[in-house]
């Protein structure tokens, strides 16, 4: 669709929208417009928002971003990392904007946006032929609707792909290991749900169990192979992580996977499940291993965080924290720091003396353990990263100028 007639059909309803109205008002009037128009007027508004999700793969972008005033009318997507305006479409008023938006959610959808001014939801639509599912969020910029959407990609990464040491592979299924906690983590956008998503296949594949997925949204939705897997999205099939974790015991799981372990409670479950002799597998927003453990430790009360520090050294199992650095090849490269829960780790948990992990991992190659700074070094090496960005990514800069100066 030509931006012209996406521009007419969308002025043919803004002009209905008084001036008066403000904030949530303004909103739920815009809401009110778009539903009561025709399907086939609604049809060609979806249309032209698909066209901006077209072009997202086409460029190879992971999101987009559009609404609000932030955006200055235009649509913006990151390209490997990077986001950028695009200059040829565009520019939308912020009403134009808000009826883009709205016109994609179902009315539940839209109670729960206006009442908490934001909204998490998983869109999926066919591009070019091809079902495409991506993760959004919206929420309000000074008064007006702004959306985020994340590409899901299509095909889960190879398991092998991840580059893992045999023993840490090992740790990562059910085959194996059948009870504990694993946990990826990173800042946003560093490919956690991937690898999630890829440790999820290879055990789908390769055991026979039943298999529970909690999110919030739900990304990659996976085919039953040799497991049964269920699917369950926060605030469409259950009312919060913690339910669905609790609700999960009665459901006779093998691997029970978290999308995010964000608050107290989810972690308390969490620890409980893995205790009644399940595998659980979680993310968090930290950038090492060790802030990961001080993490979970320190979410929850202080008149709870003995006994969470002493049961997450009974559990714990494995945590893998990533990060996406840029490369000379003008992509990303999936730099990794892997912390297993061996013995020495156990104990520092339980004595709360985890400033003596890094060290453990840094020595701790024939477990399968390497430091952020490690796999930056190797990244380095093998040519696939600039000596600036090794530095800017690492977690220990000093470490990392140490390890390069010795190349």
């Amino acid at each position: 669709m030509d931006q012209n007639t996406l521009t007419k059909t969308l002025d043919s309803i803004s002009g209905e929208i008084p001036d008066r109205l403000f904030g949530v008002e303004r909103q739920a009037h815009i809401g009110e417009l778009v539903e009561g128009r025709s399907e086939e007027l609604r049809s060609t508004l979806r249309e032209g928002f698909d066209g901006f999700l077209t072009e997202m793969v086409h460029m190879d972008a992971s999101d987009i971003d559009l609404g609000g005033s932030g955006s200055a009318g235009r649509v913006w997507y990151r390209v490997h990392g990077v986001k950028r305006p695009n200059q040829d479409v565009g520019p939308f008023t912020l009403d134009q904007m808000d009826l883009l938006i709205q016109n994609i959610l179902l009315d539940k959808q839209r109670e729960v946006l206006l009442k908490n001014r934001n909204l998490d939801f998983s869109y999926t639509t066919s591009l070019n032929g091809n079902s495409v599912r991506l993760r959004a969020d919206i929420y309000f910029d000074l008064d007006h609707l702004a959306l985020n959407m994340r590409l899901i990609a299509s095909e889960i990464r190879a398991f092998t792909g991840l580059d893992l040491h045999p023993n840490v592979a090992r740790s990562l299924s059910l085959m194996h290991v059948k009870q504990g906690l694993t946990v990826v983590t990173g800042i946003t956008g560093s490919g956690k749900s991937s690898t999630l998503d890829s440790i999820i296949d290879a055990n789908n594949r390769t055991v026979d169990a039943h298999i529970i997925i909690i999110g919030a949204p739900i990304e990659t939705v996976h085919e039953s192979q040799r497991c049964i897997v269920r699917h369950r999205e926060v605030g469409r099939d259950v009312p919060s992580f913690k339910d669905g974790a609790i609700q999960a015991l009665r459901q006779d799981p093998d691997i029970v996977v978290i999308g995010e372990m964000r608050d107290p409670e989810t972690i308390m479950t969490s620890l409980e499940i893995t205790d009644s002799g399940h595998r659980v597998f979680s993310t968090l927003h930290t950038a090492s291993a060790v802030e990961s453990i001080d993490r979970v430790i320190g979410e929850c009360p202080p008149v709870e965080q003995e006994r969470v520090r002493m049961r997450l050294a009974d559990v714990l199992t494995c945590v893998l924290s990533q990060k996406l650095v840029p490369s000379l090849d003008g992509k990303r490269a999936l730099a990794k720091e892997v912390m297993m829960a061996t013995s020495s780790v156990r104990a520092a948990i339980r004595n709360n003396n985890t400033s003596e992990i890094y060290q453990m991992i840094n020595e701790g190659s024939e477990e399968g353990m390497i430091t952020m700074e490690q796999d930056l070094l190797r990244l380095f090496k093998d040519r696939k990263i600039s000596q600036g960005e090794a530095i800017n990514y690492a977690n220990n800069k000093k470490r990392m100028s140490d390890l390069l100066e010795a190349v």
